[in-house]
């Protein structure tokens, strides 16, 4: 009769979890069908191949430093930009974090039963920050998927006592394949490296072999992910361009970094993480000392402060508690140094952003499950009054921030308003002139410029992923060519000389931010000289939201 009843119950609880999965996932797939508004996407993500296809082959973009990056995932988006949709491109996206789920519910489920594989599951796909990047044609998830995958393959490796060497071939093929995905993948490829090493030997008293297979390992992922540092090797003479620019200097002033990267491996001047944040933020020591744990407590979207993105506190409080008995004991202890190193490391090396720590999710991920399995199989075990507490608190935690992820995706949902495009009640433009206030003008520039027209986007980002022709940017976002112009403003031929130099037949120009740079750099004077010689050398043919689009005069001389 128990048994029955226990069957019955597992099975209710897995039809609950089943739904909540599907359910997440249906109003993902809704939001999936949404043209792309991501910055990431608008600058390299799509951006980059979408030129690669106007050009008519791949080509060296010198003025995006993203066209230097690994793109594995990004090839996959050529295919359907090639028959111009980008739609698709968001559905590939995510599916490499569904891929990623089905490595966490094949995990726990071959270990603990179905129920903890669902649960998984869900904790994982309803993370904030994952949902977020789900809708999006971002390569996050499929850097995610590939790390999971290979560092679960290490662990079925070691767990057949190094005797089914096929798992090792797998890590390090499904490793070089996320080197050649997301420089991320550099930190989760050298700590793997390192732990076959150490607990090959530690496991077994051998060094020499542990050695080989470290090498083994490591000539396999190199040479998956060596294309892209060949390639970055003849353009720029550096395999990892743009990283080490201090110690592998380039020596080539064509190609420029982002104007907003300060981390310590760029070669970029940076007055230091604390000294940055303490200045900007007015945060303490002690408050910048302890983000890896504000991480999971503080993020906020669109927030440089706050991390840009949001995580559960549950996957870090749960994490302890997986540690309450001994069974999986190593699994359990790698995921907790990976995850723990791979934040460090990411803390002191880059930008402070959430989605750079998000290959260790899925590990926290499962650590959260067997926690949360310890104190409910603890609390059957016994019956004292404490035991019951910690159930209370448990489910208390898991009701509150299952809460939380829902009112997180009910924001995204309202923000994003997906109904009337996705019922045909709103046409593709008017969803992008909603969402983008640079989309009417770059329409503009579609319909009533000629193919062959040449665009220079003025502080823009690089947002120019929806130009049907091509254009060109910088790091500075324009400013390099603002200072050159108001330094050639006092004569009209020199002036109009650089300005054809440049080779641009026009102008697509942020206004408001215009006119502070000019305002915040110039006198009076200087601004009212350079905009008498712009009316002399180009013509507004076009402006709407605060984007002005500039025609330029052709040259008399």
């Amino acid at each position: 009769m128990m048994i029955n009843k226990h069957f019955r119950l597992n099975i209710f609880i897995q039809i609950l979890l089943s739904i909540a999965i599907l359910s997440l996932l249906v109003t993902l797939i809704i939001l999936c069908m949404l043209p792309p508004t991501a910055t990431d996407a608008l600058i390299h993500h799509l951006a980059i191949p979408k030129l690669w296809i106007l050009n008519g082959r791949i080509y060296e973009i010198k003025w995006s430093v993203f066209s230097y990056y690994p793109m594995n995932v990004d090839l996959l988006y050529l295919i359907p930009l090639y028959f111009h949709n980008d739609i698709i491109p968001n559905f590939i996206h995510m599916g490499f974090g569904i891929g990623t789920s089905w490595l966490i519910f094949y995990y726990l489920r071959k270990k603990f039963g179905r129920v903890w594989g669902l649960l998984g599951v869900l904790i994982f796909l309803s993370t904030p920050m994952v949902m977020r990047i789900s809708t999006v044609a971002y390569v996050d998830l499929g850097l995610i998927f590939f790390t999971t995958a290979g560092i679960l393959a290490y662990l079925r490796w070691r767990s057949s006592d190094y005797n089914e060497n096929k798992w090792l071939i797998i890590s390090a093929i499904t490793m070089g394949v996320a080197l050649g995905t997301k420089y991320n993948a550099l930190v989760a490829w050298f700590l793997l490296a390192l732990a076959i090493i150490f607990f090959y030997s530690r496991d077994t008293k051998k060094q020499w072999p542990a050695v080989k297979y470290g090498v083994i390992f490591f000539l396999i992922s190199f040479l998956i992910f060596s294309p892209w540092l060949i390639k970055n090797l003849i353009l720029t003479g550096n395999p990892l361009f743009p990283l080490f620019k201090g110690l592998l200097n380039t020596g080539l002033d064509t190609i420029t970094n982002e104007g907003n990267t300060y981390n310590m491996v760029s070669g970029d001047t940076y007055m230091g993480m604390f000294k940055y944040r303490a200045m900007l933020y007015g945060e303490n020591f002690w408050e910048i000392l302890i983000i890896p744990l504000r991480f999971f407590f503080q993020g906020r979207d669109y927030s440089d402060q706050y991390f840009d993105g949001v995580l559960n506190p549950l996957l870090i409080i749960m994490v302890p508690f997986a540690f309450m008995n001994k069974s999986f004991q190593k699994d359990k202890i790698f995921f907790f140094i990976f995850s723990v190193f791979f934040i460090l490391i990411t803390f002191f090396l880059d930008e402070l952003r959430i989605r750079y720590i998000l290959p260790t999710i899925p590990f926290l991920s499962i650590l959260t499950v067997m926690g949360i399995m310890n104190i409910l199989n603890r609390s059957k075990d016994k019956t004292s009054p404490l035991m019951y507490f910690f159930t209370g608190i448990v489910l208390i935690l898991l009701i509150t921030f299952g809460a939380k992820n829902v009112l997180y995706l009910k924001n995204y949902f309202q923000k994003l308003q997906p109904i009337n495009y996705i019922c045909n009640m709103e046409t593709k433009d008017d969803y992008l002139n909603r969402h983008l206030k640079s989309y009417a003008a770059i329409s503009y520039i579609n319909k009533y410029t000629p193919r062959d027209a040449r665009i220079r986007l003025i502080f823009l980002a690089g947002r120019g992923y929806y130009l049907d022709r091509v254009y060109e940017d910088d790091s500075s976002f324009g400013m390099n060519v603002i200072r050159n112009l108001v330094a050639n403003s006092n004569y009209e031929i020199t002036f109009q000389k650089y300005l054809h130099s440049l080779g641009f037949t026009h102008l697509l120009v942020r206004k408001d931010l215009l006119l502070k740079y000019l305002h915040d750099n110039y006198s009076p004077e200087k601004i009212d000289r350079l905009f008498k010689q712009i009316r002399k050398a180009a013509e507004i043919i076009y402006e709407a939201n605060g984007y002005v689009v500039y025609k330029l005069i052709p040259s008399l001389n």
